[in-house]
């Protein structure tokens, strides 16, 4: 994060902001247990980890392994060997590259794609599980905030942002 070269900030706004990052720390730390208690590998044997390579070649189109590395902050060694997992399970198919035949594009399958939506539909089993006693409202509201939230910190420091994040709702059956 970089430094606010601004003037200090109120200490009632230093100490509300102290709160906000004390329970984004809970927040992730109960994310990464969270994740850490799914088994390493899936029930199809890939690495949870490459669902990653999925997710992106969804949401962002299809992508040459260096870029997936750029977008993943990934080695090239790391994405290539959890693609070819990928490709071998029938997820992601290698195509032509339109530009430069030359070179290959990875790009979800039919079964990448049912496989994806029923990773996400469980994550929002979960999710509205855990929700369950917090009515429409609350939850309507934390997702504006969050939405709020994620805006400002792009705007903040433009170099986090995703170049395909959209300030609304995701696209239907785009859904992370």
């Amino acid at each position: 994060m970089a430094p606010n070269n601004s003037a200090t900030r109120p200490k009632a706004e230093l100490d509300l902001a102290d709160q906000l990052g004390h329970e984004l720390v809970r927040l992730v730390r109960l994310i990464n247990k969270a994740k850490s208690q799914v088994s390493k590998l899936g029930p199809d044997g890939i690495e949870r980890a490459a669902y990653a390579i999925l997710f992106t070649l969804i949401h962002e189109g299809p992508q040459r392994t260096s870029k997936l590395a750029e977008s993943l902050h990934s080695e090239i060694s790391t994405i290539s060997r959890q693609s070819s997992s990928l490709v071998q399970h029938g997820l992601v198919e290698r195509q032509a590259d339109p530009e430069d035949g030359r070179a290959c594009l990875l790009a979800p399958t039919t079964e990448g794609m049912r496989v994806f939506e029923q990773n996400r539909k469980q994550r929002n089993q979960w999710l509205a599980e855990v929700l369950g006693d917090w009515t429409d409202g609350d939850i309507q509201t934390l997702n504006r905030l969050f939405g709020r939230l994620n805006t400002g910190i792009e705007n903040h420091s433009p170099q986090l942002a995703d170049a395909h994040a959209s300030a609304g709702a995701p696209a239907k059956g785009a859904n992370a």
